[in-house]
């Protein structure tokens, strides 16, 4: 089936963190089954990182649908200056 894909730009000021939520990135593919749905993180934010909240610290390239519907998976800034615009791709 066809993929949706619809995702709104997260704004991180020094040391913020967001959890993702259905708000931020949601996806369909036409099936029944969206649990299955894996997220790649093609373009990393500048000033952070994606984490999953069992393993803070620690950058991750992708994550599923299943991550995101818990609020399982923060954008965490780096305490670098500056705000970055992050957009998940």
């Amino acid at each position: 089936g066809d993929i949706v894909l619809l995702a709104k730009p997260v704004t991180l000021t020094e040391g913020d963190r967001v959890t993702l939520t259905t708000d931020v990135p949601v996806a369909t593919d036409g099936t029944s089954k969206p649990e299955k749905l894996l997220y790649a993180v093609s373009l990393p934010p500048v000033h952070g990182q994606i984490e999953h909240i069992n393993y803070p610290g620690v950058p991750i390239s992708s994550y599923s649908q299943l991550d995101v519907v818990p609020q399982k998976v923060p954008d965490v800034h780096d305490n670098s200056l500056g705000a970055g615009k992050e957009a998940l791709r």
